[in-house]
């Protein structure tokens, strides 16, 4: 596949010298120079991000045919290369799958693309619209839109985003309309709700919809408003149009008396004393992420005068490291107990670089290899990282029981850390014999 013997050939050491002078690229030059630069360093990241895809395309060869080799069944061929792909670029496995997704694409089934990119015409965030509009199509197909939008860079010069994605897409539809038809039936299958953190504890609520639903939703919403705002009530058009979202769906007259079930880890200092010197201590909300201990308080007063019932669920921690007391269970499985211990701990996936909810509870060790069932032995992962970690040649190991620290070896012999984060406020002083460092608070409706 490669000529070894080729002069021209650049190795990892001589690319890591280019990131190293990249430090002192010099500065005392006129503005002309400066744009000079930028656009030369536009380009370099382009080159990058293409020799990146072909490295990510002969990776997931290799490891496809040393599967092949083992006697692997077919469908678990290549399995756990994009979890090694998104460690070596430090990001997310969902973020390395599209990678891996993309530099497949671009090195088997369209070159001309993949040149632009090379030569710094095309950047990395373009090549992926040109993909991504071609995913529907036969490599035939593909091929064809491939060379009429990049077989001629000049092309493509002035093109913005947009319009370059809808270029694809027509030549797409021309192709080969009753793919771009299947395309909008699976993309229709994969309508979701998802809920992400917002700034000053808020959240963003998205629903991805068909495109008639997701207008007459809105236009509900609306007029839900308007009417709302002509009979004379005070609040902005975008505060009812939310509460009557939050009302509509959980099927209460207001949006205030909505029943939640809200999970706080909050050191008992910071909820019981406001006014002491650790009272101000964030809190944190699974899912979330760190929130003010005062709003911890006001969710209990505002849950108390709406007659919902406040429970608490008590979790202790070590009374010097504020680490977490571990759990045992004799089972090979994870009881509830153990697992919701698990998702407090470790808060997200503990693979590095992984901020996907918890989903499984892991066996660092697995059961068939002597590891035990228990805190120690567990770690909290999404369903991606755990079924990657099952691929032939991953190993993990257990560094550190407190705080809790796992090692995990990929088949190439890359080691990567993970630590579980620190609870809410800081460890006790030694001479304090506290024994109870933080709640879980539960708030939920009577």
């Amino acid at each position: 596949m490669f000529d070894t013997a080729s002069p021209a050939l650049t190795s990892t050491q001589e690319v890591a010298a280019v990131v190293a002078a990249l430090g002192r690229l010099d500065r005392m030059v006129s503005d002309q120079e400066r744009i000079e630069q930028i656009r030369v360093l536009e380009e370099l990241k382009a080159a990058a991000a293409a020799a990146q895809a072909r490295a990510a395309a002969d990776l997931d060869a290799s490891v496809r045919q040393q599967h092949a080799d083992l006697g692997l069944p077919a469908r678990e061929h290549g399995r756990g290369v994009a979890a090694q792909v998104a460690l070596a670029r430090r990001e997310s496995p969902v973020s390395g799958g599209r990678h891996l997704g993309l530099a497949k694409a671009l090195v088997h089934e369209m070159p001309h693309t993949h040149a632009a990119l090379t030569t710094g015409r095309l950047s990395e965030w373009r090549a992926t619209l040109l993909v991504r509009e071609t995913a529907c199509l036969s490599r035939e197909h593909r091929a064809t839109v491939d060379e009429r939008l990049a077989g001629d860079p000049a092309r493509l010069e002035g093109l913005g985003d947009r319009a370059l994605a809808a270029e694809a897409r027509k030549l797409a539809y021309r192709l080969d309309p009753n793919a771009a038809l299947a395309r909008a039936r699976k993309a229709e299958s994969e309508r979701a709700v998802t809920v992400r953190p917002a700034p000053d504890t808020m959240s963003y609520l998205t629903g991805l919809l068909p495109v008639a639903q997701g207008v007459a939703a809105y236009a509900a919403l609306v007029r839900a408003a308007d009417a709302a705002r002509a009979a004379g009530d005070p609040r902005s058009r975008g505060q009812v149009m939310a509460d009557t979202l939050v009302e509509r769906v959980t099927g209460q007259t207001a949006a205030a008396a909505v029943p939640i079930e809200v999970e706080v880890v909050i050191t008992d200092r910071a909820l019981l004393d406001p006014g002491g010197p650790d009272g101000q201590e964030p809190a944190w909300l699974p899912g979330y992420g760190p929130v003010p201990g005062g709003w911890v308080r006001d969710v209990i007063g505002s849950s108390a005068a709406e007659d919902a019932r406040v429970s608490m669920r008590r979790l202790f921690t070590h009374p010097r490291t504020n680490e977490l007391v571990a759990l045992d269970a004799r089972s090979r499985t994870f009881p509830e107990g153990l697992r919701r211990f698990l998702r407090l701990r470790d808060r997200s996936c503990r693979t590095s670089w992984c901020d996907a909810p918890v989903r499984h509870a892991d066996h660092v060790v697995p059961s068939a290899a002597g590891g035990d069932t228990s805190a120690a032995n567990g770690q909290g992962l999404c369903e991606q990282c755990n079924y990657a970690k099952q691929a032939p040649g991953w190993r993990s190991v257990v560094a550190a029981a407190r705080p809790h620290e796992v090692v995990t070896t990929t088949p190439t012999g890359h080691a990567y850390r993970s630590r579980a984060p620190g609870q809410p406020g800081a460890p006790p002083p030694r001479t304090s014999r506290l024994e109870l460092s933080f709640r879980d608070l539960v708030v939920e409706a009577a």
